[in-house]
């Protein structure tokens, strides 16, 4: 029977932190998990290798997503040393480095490189930058100028914003589709999608609610196999089996291309904290106090140093899922030995290219359907926590000038062509320049104008 604190998350925990549940028990956990996080692991790899055209490397870049992840989250789960929250906290490639990836990656294809150049850039950036986080996750419960519910939202709605366009390119057929762009079967066939995953969104059965993205996508994907848009024979051309192979394309280094990304890491050490917040919440763990504050820093430090394995496997940085937490309400199942199995089930699905060549099956339209519904929900977290406090005056203009500058650059791509390279690099990248303007703007105007405003 669970204590008091454990029920303070307004839900019952049939498996604290360090029970054991039976392996059957366990298993069926781990399966609910999975469900909820793979199209997340999966899916910013097919965002990146479609828009930069990777074409091949595809398959093998989805496997060491899978690997990394389980990899990360035993390392997240167990707690290496102060390595790692202790908490069931599972670990995915993160949404929040998709603009930045596709930035780099577009810098280094403009001068004509190859996609091994790219994928060489885009690991060696990803490799340096997870330093930023390693480094501040010694510091992450002492930044409460820099950590705000202000800076944070204003970033985290940027960065589903900003990735709109992403998704809405495949919903009507994808870059490469040619005379099919927009076509009517497309756009029915996306909205189909957005359709059942709302549908599904409102379902009675937790599980149904949690697993709807995905059950979006295999929908679709049955529509669309009826209506011939499926190429079949694409599938098992790629091998069977994957030995994870570190630094297989290289590392290369820029350091104006590498600016936004350290600013991305800062941004998902702060969401990391908020997840880990969560778990501990839900999972009747304590939010204050020694046990907590060490739990934060080990699961940043954790989020860092796995972004650095992901890096060296040749995959895109990790972070804590928060989609997890919901399932962990939903089974009352908080013990971190489902993480073990949960590790392994994913690391066991990485040495299979077939499975990410089975994903590259899947039309634009119904990845678009789910892209755009994703994107879309990482805005709306970001709006709700700025709204998670009062908006006075200061926070408004705060709000006005980062929004204003973000979405600018992102309206308006070619505004800053005629800058410094470096200041393209940096600044023409949306999320880099709003949550410098929302860092510089909390920092410099005092708290005490807004309330002032608020009183006259």
């Amino acid at each position: 029977m669970a204590d008091d604190n454990a029920t303070s998350g307004h839900h019952h925990i049939i498996y604290k932190l360090h029970d054991v549940p039976s392996p059957g028990a366990s298993f069926l956990a781990a399966i609910q998990h999975i469900l909820a996080s793979i199209i997340g692991i999966v899916t910013p790899t097919l965002i990146i290798g479609g828009a930069l055209g990777l074409g091949q490397h595809v398959p093998y870049l989805i496997s060491m997503s899978l690997f990394v992840s389980g990899v990360a989250t035993f390392i997240q789960c167990y707690r290496i040393g102060p390595v790692g929250s202790g908490l069931l906290s599972v670990q995915g490639t993160s949404f929040a480095f998709l603009s930045v990836i596709l930035a780099a990656g577009f810098a280094v294809k403009n001068r004509g490189g190859t996609p091994e150049d790219i994928l060489a850039m885009i690991f060696g950036l990803c490799l340096v930058g997870c330093l930023v986080e390693i480094i501040l996750s010694q510091f992450i419960t002492k930044m409460d100028r820099i950590v705000t519910p202000t800076v944070t939202g204003i970033v985290i709605t940027v960065i589903g914003l900003s990735l709109v366009k992403s998704g809405f390119t495949d919903f009507a057929g994808g870059a490469g589709a040619g005379e099919a762009f927009g076509a009517p079967v497309n756009i029915i066939l996306g909205l189909i999608v957005v359709a059942i995953i709302v549908a599904l969104s409102f379902n009675k059965h937790p599980m149904v609610r949690i697993a709807a993205i995905m059950l979006g996508l295999v929908a679709g994907f049955i529509i669309s196999s009826f209506l011939g848009m499926v190429d079949f024979s694409k599938l098992g051309t790629q091998a069977v089996f994957a030995v994870p192979v570190p630094f297989k394309f290289g590392i290369n280094f820029d350091f104006g291309l590498f600016l936004p990304i350290a600013f991305v890491y800062l941004i998902t050490a702060i969401e990391t904290t908020g997840d880990l917040t969560a778990n501990s919440v839900i999972s009747g763990e304590p939010t204050q106090g020694d046990v907590y504050l060490n739990r934060v820093k080990g699961g940043v430090l954790a989020d860092g140093i796995n972004s650095g394995l992901a890096a060296i496997f040749c995959t895109f940085p990790n972070t804590t899922f928060s989609q997890n937490n919901g399932v962990i309400q939903m089974t009352g199942v908080a013990s971190r030995h489902v993480g073990l199995y949960i590790a392994g089930i994913l690391v066991l699905l990485g040495f299979f290219p077939i499975i990410g060549g089975a994903f590259l099956l899947v039309p634009k339209p119904v990845l678009g359907g789910a892209t755009v519904v994703l994107f879309g929900s990482i805005a709306v977290a970001g709006i709700r926590i700025l709204a998670s406090e009062p908006i006075d005056h200061r926070k408004v203009y705060i709000m006005a000038v980062s929004f204003g500058l973000g979405l600018g650059v992102t309206l308006v791509p070619t505004a800053m062509q005629q800058m410094p390279d470096i200041i393209q690099k940096v600044f023409a990248t949306p999320i880099t320049l709003s949550g410098l303007s929302a860092i510089i703007m909390s920092l410099i105007i005092p708290e005490t104008a807004g309330k002032a405003m608020k009183q006259s």
